[in-house]
């Protein structure tokens, strides 16, 4: 059985070369990874951004996926778990995928977590289907992730998931019509769809549907676009960290003032750098999963453990994903046991329920996604700093968008 299983692992880098090179590293790995009175180490492979334009996603996964081994301690299901952190630089899926080879083959890793975006995690699911070990998504938000291969989980949330929310609440608030803006990769246009096919189903129009680019987007000759066309309000999804060019531009552009109302997914807020956005951001209204300021006993150990490791950062809604993708991990040691195959860890882990910083949680047993509260919040400063308040609550939404 162990012989067939390094054969499966081994086919994933082509040549024998590349064969002996994994064997030769397997030998160090395994004395590495050995561990005092116990068996050999859980290695889990962190591929993450944690250079280039979406670093700030890999520092928040990181650092949430070791707070929470720092406040629960790094032995599950009897063997202490071993963190291998790789940057994919958060741009290149060629680079995403060789990193997985290397962990599964040379590193013999037990479980593959992170993914900053949507092609980076899709150009690993193969390698975790082929090697049979679980892949759990913390970050990246596409619908497709999870039916890309069987042994993805996700800790994340999807683009539908987040948007279906903040189109109804806009058809209920009296918003007629309204434009959109989104980042012109996957993500975005599943958050498009999906506000456009919910907000018109309610009665609403979309005059103006616009995509920026996802590197480098300039926002402001979209944003004049907008203003030009005097839609009652405009929906934003822009990745992670870029929600500060956007709302910054859009109050260079007027469009406050002229009555045009921004609404959005929570991404436009991220709590990561809401405090830097300044009064442009005060009344936005966004829906999410996550708020630095929900109100749970959860959230507050959470951000306690979480400023232990990152005192000057101000978890988002990527790390509380990598807080649970961490705990997804532990939960399936537990129930199969350290030594568990990757199948036994997968069904261990399928169906799990836990309360969440977030909220409760849920991992559907049939789909592997998650299912979980959805919050309308509104950002306003209070005691000096500026957050995502929510005021209402969608429970266990589950994503629309397959």
């Amino acid at each position: 059985m162990a012989m067939q299983a390094s054969t499966t692992r081994r086919g994933l880098l082509a040549g024998g070369a590349a064969a002996a090179v994994a064997g030769a590293a397997l030998g160090t790995a395994r004395r590495s990874a050995a561990q005092r009175g116990g068996g050999e180490a859980v290695r889990i492979g962190l591929i993450l951004p944690m250079t280039g334009p979406f670093a700030s996603t890999g520092r928040q996964v990181e650092a949430a996926v070791r707070a929470y081994l720092g406040a629960n301690g790094e032995t599950f299901g009897g063997r202490r778990v071993e963190l291998l952190v790789r940057d994919d630089t958060g741009v290149a899926p060629d680079i995403t995928r060789r990193l997985a080879q290397e962990l599964v083959v040379r590193e013999r890793v037990r479980f593959l977590a992170g993914f900053g975006l949507t092609p980076l995690a899709l150009a690993a699911a193969p390698i975790a289907t082929e090697a049979k070990v679980p892949m759990v998504v913390m970050a990246a938000a596409t619908s497709i992730i999870v039916q890309r291969s069987p042994y993805i989980l996700r800790t994340s949330f999807t683009l539908p998931q987040a948007t279906v929310p903040i189109a109804d609440w806009a058809a209920r608030n009296g918003i007629r019509n309204c434009a959109t803006l989104v980042s012109d990769y996957a993500p975005g246009l599943d958050a498009e769809r999906a506000f456009k096919e919910r907000f018109t189903a309610a009665g609403g129009r979309v005059p103006l549907e616009l995509r920026a680019p996802l590197r480098n987007p300039d926002f402001a000759p979209f944003l004049q676009r907008v203003h030009d066309a005097k839609p009652e309000a405009l929906f934003i999804f822009v990745p992670s960290g870029e929600g500060a060019a956007a709302m910054k531009q859009f109050a260079e552009r007027g469009l406050r003032e002229a009555g045009i109302r921004l609404i959005g997914t929570g991404d436009l807020t991220d709590d990561d750098i809401l405090n830097d956005m300044g009064e442009p951001a005060i009344g936005v209204v966004t829906s999410h999963h996550y708020s630095a300021a929900h109100d749970s006993a959860e959230n507050r150990a959470f951000l306690a453990a979480y400023r232990r490791v990152a005192p000057d950062v101000r978890p988002n809604f990527m790390a509380v994903g990598g807080w649970d993708g961490m705990h997804l991990i532990a939960e399936g040691l537990k129930r199969a046991g350290g030594g568990a195959s990757g199948d036994q860890l997968l069904a261990a882990m399928k169906g799990l329920s836990w309360t969440s910083p977030r909220g409760p949680i849920t991992i559907d047993a049939n789909t592997r996604d998650i299912v979980q509260d959805i919050y309308i919040r509104r950002v306003e400063r209070r005691d000096g700093q500026l957050w995502n308040i929510e005021f209402d609550r969608i429970a266990q939404v589950r994503d629309p968008g397959t």
